[in-house]
């Protein structure tokens, strides 16, 4: 049997918290990555994306589970594996030569060899010109392809990409995106195998041999989804649009909620990963939904296009949408419910109505914190009593987040009264 250049077996990754409790980021991760392959990993926030690539390059330990490498355990970064981070991370008083070289001299390359390698490296990412520029003298463009000059110089096997087009204009990542496939196509690097962690859909059926969805809370893989489609790859293309349309429904749909009628919702709990998305962001989606051109049901990737909105913008409105049971989504597709549709038509005091019974009924935390207030003789509590709930199930930033944002809309909804400035919850005026 061919042994995979990368291989992940029963992969878990446990944080442990101030309090000591321990915090389950990703839960038996069992992947392999093939010779001649692209692999894409998508996942909403929180999924433990980038913490399984770091996983991966031997930069953060397992908990459980081994990774291997040509068979090899990776318990530390290993020759063979290099990394592309979204941030640049160029030193700036090096020059472009300088940020290219130093890969080579950590691996004790002779001066006039370093080099050599490190212009040749500069030169086939197109920055021939470019070794005695600082990075504050590049485009951010310019300074990724410094980036990939540094990953590439030093002949990897295995390229991990950390989101390395987000921080980039749309024609400034797409030149570079198609560059690197040029390259890739050609032969022209020495890697034999690419791992890359995106947040744009397009951009992961463009790119990749097979993709990977990652469910949240711990980071499983939900689906794997083999994209079997010639290159170069247009988007207007029936089969590209149909592996687009399956990624999106798979991100957006709630657990439990697959887009079927009459479908069962699984339970979530008080510690659920509530998305980001504001009363009025909801009310302007569900207005926009309601008129033409889509009375009601629109296709996603067009939505997001028309409406000039990014994945990590249009998916958290999606998922709590589904979530109040206002809309559901289906093959790409989503469609306002009865519920929506009576919202849409209804006056601001029935919509507030309308939004706090769907919170209470849909969102435990929301009613958790109701219930603990009608049953206190003051009707008064914390609210850091139900922080320190939620950090039992999530970071302190995050359980900061989501209770944040379960206050706003129990504010608007007027189920319970909040304090800003004593941090105190309750039932008063009600």
């Amino acid at each position: 049997m061919t042994v995979p250049l990368l291989r992940t077996e029963a992969v878990s990754k446990t944080y442990r918290m101030p309090d000591h409790i321990g915090r389950l980021v990703l839960d038996h991760l069992d992947f392999t990555l093939g010779d001649g392959e692209i692999v894409a990993i998508l996942g909403k926030s929180g999924s433990g994306k980038s913490t399984f690539l770091r996983i991966l390059a031997g930069l953060v330990p397992p908990s459980d589970g081994v990774v291997e490498y040509r068979g090899h355990p990776v318990t530390e970064p290993v020759r063979g594996i290099a990394m592309v981070f979204q941030s640049y991370a160029l030193f700036p008083w090096l020059t472009v030569l300088g940020n290219v070289e130093l890969g080579l001299e950590a691996l004790g390359i002779a001066g006039t060899e370093r080099r050599r390698r490190a212009v040749d490296a500069i030169d086939v990412i197109g920055l021939d010109g470019f070794e005695t520029a600082y990075p504050k003298e590049l485009s951010g463009g310019m300074r990724q392809r410094v980036g990939f000059a540094r990953a590439l110089v030093v002949n990897p096997d295995i390229l991990l990409l950390d989101e390395p087009f987000s921080q980039l204009d749309v024609l400034t990542a797409e030149t570079l995106r198609g560059d690197l496939l040029d390259l890739w196509e050609a032969s022209r690097i020495p890697t034999k195998g690419i791992v890359m962690v995106s947040h744009n859909i397009e951009e992961a059926v463009e790119v990749a041999d097979r993709i990977l969805i990652f469910s949240s809370d711990p980071g499983r893989i939900r689906a794997d989804i083999p994209v079997a489609l010639p290159r170069p790859r247009a988007s207007e293309n029936a089969g590209f649009r149909q592996i687009v349309d399956q990624v999106y429904t798979l991100l957006t749909t709630v657990p439990g909620r697959d887009g079927r009628r009459g479908a069962r919702p699984e339970p979530i709990g008080i510690g659920y990963r509530l998305p980001d998305a504001s009363v009025q962001q909801l009310s302007g989606l569900i207005d926009t939904l309601t008129g033409a051109p889509y009375h009601g049901r629109a296709d996603l990737p067009l939505l997001a296009e028309d409406e000039k909105l990014v994945m990590d913008e249009l998916f958290p409105l999606i998922e709590t949408l589904q979530l109040l049971g206002f809309a559901h989504v289906s093959a790409g597709d989503i469609e306002l419910t009865g519920l929506g549709r009576t919202y849409a038509d209804a006056d601001m005091l029935a919509r507030k109505q309308l939004f706090a019974e769907a919170v209470l009924k849909h969102v435990p935390l929301a009613a958790h914190i109701r219930r603990v207030l009608d049953e206190r003789p003051g009707h008064r509590a914390p609210a850091a009593r139900f922080l320190r709930e939620l950090e039992d199930y999530l970071s302190e930033s995050e359980a900061q987040r989501v209770l944040d944002t379960v206050i706003n809309w129990g504010r608007h909804a007027e189920i319970f009264s909040y304090d800003s400035d004593t941090e105190v919850l309750s039932l008063e005026n009600f």
